[in-house]
């Protein structure tokens, strides 16, 4: 097993992630996260605080169709942010 390093920054509910393998970005709060992994792959993650259960799904970031695929990334992103925004 070699070395390993991750760092996290986090403002509000977006979150940073720095690796030796990429940067990742998620925004969220208690219960929901959602984000793209330093290779690319979208998660959403839903838990419930406090009781260590979490259950998170992902798939491929690789758009099929021509032009960038993370338009409709960041669009989730907002609606995801104004969504815990009005819940907490």
């Amino acid at each position: 097993m070699g070395w390993s390093y991750r760092k996290s920054v986090s403002v509000g509910p977006f979150r940073i992630n720095i690796s030796k393998s990429g940067v990742g970005y998620s925004v969220g709060g208690k219960g929901f996260r959602t984000g793209v992994r330093s290779n690319g792959s979208v998660f959403q993650s839903f838990g419930i605080p406090g009781t260590g259960l979490r259950y998170t799904s992902s798939r491929s970031g690789k758009s099929s169709g021509s032009g960038g695929g993370c338009c409709g990334c960041v669009v989730f992103f907002i609606v995801a942010y104004a969504i815990i925004k009005a819940i907490f």
